[in-house]
């Protein structure tokens, strides 16, 4: 009898048991991924699908003539926008690029990281496309300055198409939102996060149902498919079509944001959002406007506006707003992640970081940047006052972007993908055809608008530049004073240096050698701790370390200890926390009382070139040394504890 309860118990209930664990593991598993999609849809697509509010209309109106809206030119121009769509963001980004990570995180400085940068400097192949991944990550950063300004000055337009007597109110109200959304970012985006998601989730079915009523309208736009019509539109139009290709590239504003967000989500969320819902939708509605400009060609002006019936136009208006400020909340955020991982491979100066999230490491407020956006933001509204003029300076940043990241994805190809030479050409020329193609009609833009953003990369790729440059001349010319192991313990004894109780952290980048800081020390003082911590804390081309890789440690013996710390760039270090393991490894510190000596390598500059920094390159350095954040706030050190050794060391 026993037996035969048990087989019933397994038989009867483990079926069921096991058929209703399935199911709610099918729920949870949907639920999950309902939930990752809403997030993809709020985080990675909003600059994208904002796009279709000024895109069109600057191909029609942006150019240095009026495009007229007759067949030809639109469905021209809609056949461009089919195969730019498809081309760059389907199969470029999609399918190649979304590939090269390092180790899940993308954008371009991971690319710039997979080239392991440090390494082989002396070989100028390598060093030169360092340096072009620096320029395209400047160009970024540009972009990610134009992009709140257009997206929300362009939704905010939409007011004066419901009624022309609200045109006085369209700078006032985009500068008042730009102040609001730039003052709230010190709360961190995941307090209002969560609302991204639904938002962007019925933007892209509103434009999808307004672009599906359009074509019902002209249903022949969508023979555009066919390449043909972008051959007649060129064959037709000439010069004249190649210069407003800059506003056919508008289209794939937000690209890049694909690329970075896959650390994020992952690169199949990505893609089936991309394929399934926001591509239909985004042709749909590029179609629809299509449409109405062959209906009436009088709505070359705000296309997009004029797709929305009367009756809806206000609260389309109001949904616009809210799409545009999730695309640039997730540009801003994207600022701030640029930064923190710019930081961590030593690119820019140290700047205070702020973690907003105690669950997400990624979520991080950086101040500076912050307000920079904000100024940047305030005064392109201000100078150009319309989303026309913004988009001439809106397309060089971005296909600058896309030139070097095809360069760039090439060489990862080739040397961490192991692509045979022929395919990895292929990908190369295919895709920069058609990079330099939409780069060479932005380049026309320069004189319109497009020098802002060429004027700030090249700003912010000097800064970049020679930041690492002088760090590098700094560390060598401070390699040259330190002393070995032997040699300082050696000086010790001959001078009879007191050994006292206590621990002594030196935060040094030395690996071999010890610090100047710590000769400075003993020669002055005449003393030393009993313990004797020689510190190091590496910046990995990784976006993380585990746990196993994060602590190397060595016991030198007479009391000293060697310490290298491993972090990611996209890590915060914590200095502390980790000595605090070491305990396992016979070091015993009291972490209250111990103390942080800081060496602070301070350039002086002498006269003429040296080492390849020019004499206001050497000052730019030194402004930057002066400027940049202290780092035992870097590295979470109590400043009560520290020690500060200024050196002044003459590059």
């Amino acid at each position: 009898m026993d037996g035969e309860i048990e087989v019933n118990v397994v038989s009867g209930k483990s079926d069921t048991g096991s058929s209703a664990g399935r199911d709610e593991a099918a729920r949870e598993g949907w639920a999950k991924q309902a939930l990752v999609a809403l997030a993809t849809l709020g985080v990675v697509y909003g600059d994208l699908g904002t796009s279709v509010i000024y895109s069109l209309h600057t191909v029609f109106t942006g150019g240095d003539r009026v495009l007229a809206p007759n067949p030809v030119n639109v469905l021209g121009v809609l056949s461009l926008v089919f195969w730019t769509l498809i081309l760059i963001v389907s199969v470029k980004y999609m399918v190649f690029v979304l590939r090269a990570d390092n180790r899940g995180e993308g954008g371009m400085f991971a690319l710039i990281a997979l080239l392991r940068p440090w390494r082989n400097m002396q070989r100028l192949s390598r060093r030169g496309l360092v340096l072009l991944g620096l320029a395209g990550a400047s160009m970024l950063y540009a972009g990610v300055m134009i992009t709140p300004a257009i997206s929300i000055l362009s939704a905010v337009e939409g007011l004066q198409v419901a009624s022309p007597g609200m045109a006085r109110f369209v700078l006032p109200v985009t500068l008042v939102i730009l102040v609001l959304l730039f003052a709230v970012q010190h709360f961190g985006s995941t307090r209002v996060g969560w609302t991204f998601g639904p938002i962007m989730a019925v933007w892209f079915l509103v434009i999808a149902a307004l672009g599906a009523y359009g074509i019902t309208v002209q249903p022949q736009v969508v023979s555009a498919v066919n390449p043909a019509h972008a051959v007649e539109f060129f064959s037709r139009n000439g010069v004249e079509a190649f210069l407003i290709l800059f506003g056919v590239f508008l289209v794939t504003t937000g690209a890049e944001a694909l690329y970075a967000d896959i650390g994020h989500f992952g690169r199949s969320p990505i893609r089936w959002i991309w394929f399934v819902f926001v591509l239909p939708a985004l042709l749909l509605n590029y179609f629809g406007q299509g449409a109405m400009l062959l209906q009436d060609t009088r709505r070359t002006e705000q296309p997009f506006y004029h797709l929305i019936p009367s009756a809806l136009l206000y609260p389309l208006v109001g949904l616009a707003m809210l799409a545009t400020i999730v695309a640039s909340q997730a540009a801003i955020t994207g600022a701030f992640s640029m930064t923190h991982q710019a930081a961590r491979l030593g690119l820019v100066p140290r700047s205070r970081i702020v973690q907003t999230s105690e669950e997400t490491s990624g979520q991080v407020y950086v101040p500076f940047v912050n307000w920079v956006l904000m100024a940047a933001g305030i005064g392109l509204v201000v100078l150009f006052q319309s989303s026309n003029k913004l988009a001439s300076t809106y397309g060089i940043s971005i296909s600058t972007t896309m030139v070097v990241t095809t360069v760039l994805a090439f060489v990862v190809a080739r040397e961490w993908g192991r692509w045979p030479l022929w395919q990895a050409l292929v990908f190369l020329i295919g895709f920069l055809a058609i990079d330099l193609t939409y780069f060479g009609s932005n380049l026309m833009r320069i004189p319109h608008g497009g020098w802002f953003p060429a004027a700030m990369a090249a700003l912010l790729f000097t800064m970049m530049a020679t930041w690492r440059r002088g760090g590098e001349l700094l560390a060598r010319r401070a390699d040259t004073d330190a002393k070995t192991m032997e040699e300082l313990l050696g000086e010790m004894e001959r001078d009879s240096v007191a050994r006292v109780p206590g621990t002594a952290v030196f935060v040094t980048p030395r690996l071999t050698d010890t610090p100047a800081s710590l000769a400075h020390h003993v020669r002055r003082n005449h003393a030393l701790q009993e313990q004797v911590v020689l510190l190091t804390v590496l910046g990995e081309d990784v976006p993380r370390t585990t746990r196993e890789e994060r602590r190397d440690f060595d016991d030198l013996g007479a009391g000293f200890f060697r310490v290298v710390l491993h972090y990611g760039y996209m890590q915060q270090a914590n200095v502390p926390s980790e000595l605090a393991t070491c305990t396992d490894d016979g070091l015993q510190i009291d972490l209250k009382e111990a103390t942080y000596y800081i060496e602070h390598e301070s350039p002086l500059s002498s006269g003429g070139r040296l080492r390849g920094l020019t004499v206001w390159r050497r000052r730019l350095f030194g402004f930057l040394v002066r400027n940049s954040l202290d780092v035992t706030i870097h590295y979470q050190i109590p400043s009560r504890q520290v020690v500060d050794v200024s050196l002044r060391v003459r590059i």
